[in-house]
């Protein structure tokens, strides 16, 4: 629970942050809020990498940090900072100097083109500065230290909470171009907070360092273990992203009502996952522990443990989307076809986060803290790109059924991997010891 309950509170605030954008910009204007929620695609994009980079290094994290070796987990970091920044700049030239080519992909309205390609604009100064402090808080939170993590991000989100409403309320309240551009700075700012703190905590009391690389044998055979485990994740993260994002842009085409109701029931459901989230992270730093202390019999009963209570948070999390709903309609306002649009998601995402928090535990964090990190990939690949989206496609532009029967469709992914996620679980291929003995 020490390793959970900070990530889970961590994980809460970082979605709060998107979740008081949209909900923010919705009180002023629904085309803002749709724009906002579309251009944040691309930074979902970003994080895929942040986040297959990151659960990389934990992997190796973890596990060296079972035999205390400082020194070893030095130059993991170094390696994933390199990658993790040169991706982020690339992210920042296409969003900088390509907006509107990036904002086309997800919709044909000009107004949200528009809208989108001046917070994408502004915001892409983020994604430096977001490359460097991601790989740091993950790999301190690999060395069971969430708490610190989960203080320095959650610091700088509620930072970024305060500067957004001071843009939308106070400075820009009638004029939703302007909000934009500020809440976009406002995530800006909050970034290189986040990253001041975190060089702040290397140079003074953390036991590692924010260090370039330094070339030599170890270094290479770090490099070969770090892409051997981290480029089948990344890989997962991208192939199941990049299937949300196409989906994005199939509802994104459909009509700017579902738009709007879409943006509305993501946040509702990332927000009920938040717990799920930190079972999965904390829970495989606790595997990678005992992994790389040899003990194996204590990594299956912690094993057992985290599906237990993903299951049982799986359930809270859907009954808290119901009993979120009122709320939710006393804040937003959609017109009613988007607000028939939006119950219905609703009830769907509470059936969709048990089977979600289950499999993000299994696959994302049990087996990933083992090394088997391959299985997500080829389960991804094959549920979202050959049947998923395909199926999604034909609903929406060829059979043009009901926006709510798409959404079914679209939300089946996590009840067909449930089954096959709990079979691999079973077989214990992810009882791996993966460290080297470099001495």
């Amino acid at each position: 629970m020490t390793l959970v309950v900070p990530i889970a509170l961590q994980n809460l605030i970082s979605a709060t942050v998107i979740s008081v954008d949209v909900f923010m910009l919705g009180m002023i204007s629904q085309s803002a809020m749709s724009a906002v929620s579309l251009a944040g695609q691309i930074t979902f994009a970003l994080t895929l990498f942040y986040m297959g980079m990151s659960a990389g290094a934990s992997i190796l994290t973890a596990q060296y940090w079972g035999k205390k070796d400082l020194h070893i987990i030095q130059r993991v970091l170094g390696i994933a900072c390199m990658f993790s920044f040169c991706i982020s700049f690339l992210f920042f030239l296409s969003s900088f100097f390509l907006p509107e080519a990036l904002m086309h992909l997800f919709t044909n309205d000009q107004e949200l083109i528009q809208y989108g390609s001046r917070f994408l604009q502004m915001n892409s100064f983020s994604y430096p500065a977001m490359g460097i402090s991601q790989m740091y808080l993950s790999v301190i939170r690999s060395m069971e230290n969430a708490k610190l993590s989960a203080w320095i991000s959650s610091f700088c989100l509620i930072l970024n909470i305060m500067f957004n409403a001071v843009c939308i309320f106070v400075l820009f309240p009638s004029k939703p171009d302007l909000a934009i551009s500020g809440v976009a700075l406002a995530t800006v700012l909050a970034r290189f907070i986040e990253l001041a703190c975190c060089m702040i905590h290397s140079v003074t009391t953390g036991s590692i360092r924010l260090r370039l690389p330094v070339r030599d044998g170890i270094q290479r055979d770090l490099l070969k273990d770090l892409l051997k485990y981290t480029l089948p994740i990344q890989g997962n993260y991208i192939v199941w992203g990049g299937a949300l994002t196409a989906t994005a842009a199939i509802i994104g085409h459909v009509n700017s009502d579902m738009i709007a109701a879409n943006s509305i029931a993501s946040v509702v459901k990332n927000l009920a996952v938040v717990l799920c989230g930190g079972i999965a992270t904390g829970g495989s730093v606790l595997i990678g522990k005992y992994l790389g202390q040899g003990e194996i019999e204590k990594a299956k009963h912690a094993g057992n443990k985290m599906c237990f209570y993903a299951l049982l948070f799986g359930v809270i999390a859907g009954c808290t989307i119901l009993f979120m709903k009122p709320l939710v309609y006393s804040i937003v306002h959609l017109n009613p076809t988007a607000q028939s649009y939006l119950d219905g998601m609703l009830y769907i995402s509470a059936y969709y986060c048990i089977a979600k928090s289950v499999n993000s535990t299994t696959i994302a964090g049990i087996f990933t803290a083992g090394g088997d990190s391959k299985f997500g990939f080829w389960c991804d690949t094959v549920v979202m790109w050959l049947f998923i989206l395909p199926l999604s496609y034909l609903c929406a532009f060829v059979w043009q059924m009901p926006p709510i029967l798409l959404y079914i469709v679209i939300s089946l992914d996590e009840i067909i991997k449930f089954p096959i996620a709990f079979i691999r679980y079973r077989q214990f291929k992810w009882l791996n010891n993966i460290t080297r003995n470099f001495a």
